[in-house]
Parts: structure tokens; C-alpha cells; sequence
């Protein structure tokens, strides 16, 4: 039975209701709530059978976020985003001599020159977790990093790994523009002022099922996205493209014949680390390891200008199965098999579940409007995103109703460590944290805080 054709005027009515009427969607927000509730109702539509599944995060609720840095003996206001899961200053300014830290210079042995020091970092995160403990340990007044990605004098939203804030703490921590970092290299001395902090609140991830094998026996196909966004953008791209990508799944697959179960799943808190997946899978991780799958992730492929990337996380059929579909569809895409934790399909492979990532950049280092206020519709290209989806939604379908799959379900062995690795580091391994008992805020101060 062939599959219907992908329709660029739904995906265009779906990315308005998300970016133009909900707008941007913060994890844990009454938008982010509102989306969620959308989602479900055009699966319902499709005549999935959806429930709602609920976890706790913590959500930024900034009203004012003020930087200033001292040069030349003049102080400037510089751009800045509170990241997710930091503390605020309890609408008190704080001010205290700036120190620039280098990448390789977190190699130190030692750590205490950074004690009450107002740190620029060159980089968007700490991605060591010895080096975010130490950092912490050394009690630096706050952190200001600087995404080296892109060149910009635009401010970028980002977050701090929930795992490293649970474990270590964390101080008031903001992005800056790295044409603001640039300016800055001399100054002696940096103020922060944030009113606002982050609030013990609810994500959800929203699960449409299409039925297969009545026993319930075999492997399960997923397909995921995420509906949240970061701090002031819209999200047209990162991810209204994902979440289309499922809501045109869901009516393409529904009507065909299925002999395995389909699960859309669109993830709440993915901008946090991929926190709603991470509970998706320690939630399920009984039936991920009895029953197996294949997840397909959908995230920011629709620039109206880049090339495809696909990221597989599988074995080497498996990967020349999905490009084989694409090329006969007329579609490219450059293929990756690594592991990428900053992305939902990455949980299910901690749980030894493989699949692919489909990702559009459009510059080496990603895409220009990444996490910026201008990821609208006017980035993206409908029809580009239909040609691609469609062969991959036709692929999803032939994987639902073959009798023998075409590959195995299984994770290269060359991947499994990196990706041991980065599930204990990134994302506190199966255990998690226990993201309720640490998020009774107060007013920070100065030295680390365990409140987010």
C-alpha cells in the first residue's frame, strides 16, 4: 500500500499555530503546555491512541537580565541569555573582577585564581565533568560563556547539563555574544544583575501509538521530535520542523496495514539536555530492552538554504538501507555515524535502541539563527522538508509492516563506549537525579548553588 504524499500546506498551518500563535515554547512553561496539548489533539485526529506522560523540570521564569563589563575605566551594558538551570542573583547585582578563561586552560591543575572572579569562557558549554566540578569548587562569582560557533554580536539562548548542576551546583550563568567576548578581552571587571530564577515545574512528553502485533510482541518503531524551544525564540526550525515531521507521520502511517507497533513520541525539555527523553527511556527501559526498536529522530532540517546531514547510529546496512531510500527518492544527505548526545534519539541508543537523526546545517558549524529569536518561518523551505520526509516516512511504514527487518537492531560495538560515556557524564547514567528535591529556590549567593 503506498504511502500518501506529505503535504506542505499542513506543515505550514501546523509551524504557524506553534511559532506564530503559542510562540516560543521554554521547558516546563504554560507554552510549552499549550503545544504539548496540540500535538495530542491532531494525533487524536489521526486516530492514534495518545497519552501524556509528565516529569519534573526546572523552568526559567527571567524578567530582567542586565551585564555589564568595566573598559577602560567606563562600563558598557552587554548583551546576555540566563541559561537554563541557572540561579539568578536574587535581584541583587553582582560585581567582581573578570578573568578570561581559554578551552585547553581548563587543564589546570589548579583552579584557584578563579575564586570570586566574574569568568568569560570561551565556549558554549563546560563539557568535562571534572573540569565544571572543579570550576565550581574554586567559587567564581558567575560564568559567562561565548558560543565560538558563530561570530555574531547576537545573543544565543543555551543551558547548563542538568546532570553537572545536580551533582555540583551551579552560579548565575549567561551567554554572551562572541562580538561582545571579542570587545571585552580587556576589561578588569564585569556586573550581573537577574531578577528571576528557575522554578520547580512540569514537562510532558506527548505519545501517539499506532497499533501493530496485537500480542504486543517485536520491536517497536519509533519516531521523535521536540515541541519545547530556548529562551525568546520561536523555534520554527529547532524543532516546529520535528514536531510537523511526526503530526505528518501520524496521517501518512495511520491508514497502512502494520504488523509492529509505530510510537510518536514529541519530547518535552529536549533544550535542557534532552531531559524528556532521557525519562522516557529510564521510564521504559524494561520494554526498550525486551522488545527492541528502531527510533527515527527529526530535528531542524529545514533551511531554506544547507544540505542534509544523517546521522545513523546503527550498523552499516542499516545506514545503506536509509540512504539507498533517500537517493532513489532523489534526495542527498551526507552521511554521520557517530554518536551526538545533544539530540532525543541519543537516550534510546544508551538503551541499545538504533535508528538516525536528520539535521540540515547551513554553515559548518550548524545553522546561523540557532537558538535566536529570528529561527521563524522565513528560514525554511516546506517543500524541501516534504521531499525528504516523504522517503523516510515510506521507510518508516516498510519497517512497520515487513515481516523480516532489512538490518539489525543492534549498536556497532566501536559506538557503544563514547556513548556509555557521554550517558554517565552528560545525562547521570540510569540513575538520573532526582530533579524535585533540588529545585527549592532562594535568593543565590555567591558562592555555588544547588537550586537548579
Amino acid at each position: 500500500m503506498k504511502t500518501a504524499e506529505v503535504d506542505p500546506k499542513r506543515i505550514r498551518r501546523h509551524l504557524q499555530r506553534l511559532t506564530e500563535t503559542i510562540g516560543p515554547r521554554l521547558a516546563g512553561s504554560p507554552a510549552e503546555a499549550r503545544a504539548a496539548d496540540y500535538i495530542a489533539e491532531e494525533f487524536r485526529r489521526h486516530g492514534a491512541d495518545v497519552r501524556i506522560e509528565e516529569f519534573p523540570v526546572c523552568e526559567r521564569r527571567v524578567t530582567r537580565q542586565t551585564l555589564q563589563i568595566r573598559l577602560n575605566r567606563t562600563w558598557r551594558t552587554v548583551p546576555c541569555s540566563v541559561m537554563n538551570g541557572s540561579p539568578g542573583t536574587g535581584g541583587q547585582q553582582i560585581e567582581a573582577p573578570l578573568a578570561v578563561i581559554e578551552p585547553p586552560e581548563l587543564q589546570k591543575s589548579s583552579y584557584e585564581e578563579y575564586a570570586g572572579k566574574a569568568l568569560l569562557l570561551l565556549g558554549t558549554q563546560i563539557e568535562n565533568p571534572d573540569h565544571y566540578r572543579r570550576l565550581l569548587a574554586a567559587k567564581p562569582a558567575f560564568l559567562m560563556l561565548v558560543d565560538v560557533r558563530y561570530p555574531t554580536d547576537t545573543c544565543r539562548a543555551d543551558g547548563l547539563f542538568p546532570a553537572y548542576t545536580h551533582r555540583y551546583g551551579a552560579v548565575p550563568s549567561v551567554t554572551i555574544p562572541f562580538i561582545q567576548a571579542w570587545q571585552s578581552d580587556t576589561a578588569d571587571r564585569a556586573r550581573l544583575l537577574v531578577v528571576g530564577d528557575g522554578v520547580a515545574s512540569t514537562s510532558q512528553n506527548v505519545i501517539a501509538t499506532l497499533a501493530g502485533d496485537p500480542t504486543g510482541a517485536g520491536p517497536v518503531i519509533f519516531a521523535g521530535g521536540h515541541h519545547d524551544t530556548q529562551a525568546d525564540s520561536l523555534g520554527a526550525d529547532d524543532n516546529g520542523t520535528g514536531v510537523v515531521a511526526l503530526l505528518e507521520l501520524a496521517r501518512l502511517l495511520a491508514p497502512l496495514p502494520r504488523k509492529r507497533e509505530i510510537r510518536l513520541i514529541s519530547f518535552g525539555a529536549e533544550e535542557q539536555l534532552s531531559v524528556g527523553s532521557a525519562a522516557y527511556v529510564r521510564t521504559h527501559r524494561n520494554e526498550l530492552v525486551r522488545r527492541g526498536g528502531f527510533m527515527a529522530n527529526f530535528d531542524s532540517f529545514g533551511s531554506r538554504l544547507g544540505w542534509y546531514q544523517l546521522h545513523v547510529c546503527g550498523e552499516t546496512v542499516l545506514a545503506d538501507w536509509l540512504i539507498k531510500r533517500l537517493e532513489a527518492a532523489g534526495q542527498y544527505a551526507e552521511l554521520r555515524t557517530d554518536a551526538v548526545p545533544y539530540q532525543d534519539a541519543f537516550p534510546f541508543h544508551a538503551a541499545g535502541i538504533p535508528g538516525f537523526w536528520l539535521y540540515r546545517p547551513n554553515c559548518t558549524s550548524g545553522r546561523f539563527y540557532h537558538h535566536q529569536a529570528d529561527d521563524d518561518l522565513a528560514k525554511l523551505n516546506l517543500n524541501r522538508m516534504a521531499q525528504v520526509l516523504q522517503p523516510l516516512a515510506g521507510a518508516c511504514g516498510e519497517l512497520a509492516r515487513t515481516p523480516v527487518l532489512p538490518f539489525p537492531l543492534t549498536i556497532p560495538t566501536r559506538l557503544r563506549k563514547p556513548i556509555l560515556k557521554y550517558w554517565e557524564d552528560c545525562f547521570a547514567g540510569w540513575e538520573g537525579f532526582a530533579e524535585g528535591k533540588a529545585l527549592a529556590l532562594q535568593p543565590t549567593e555567591v558562592s555555588p548553588s544547588k537550586k537548579c
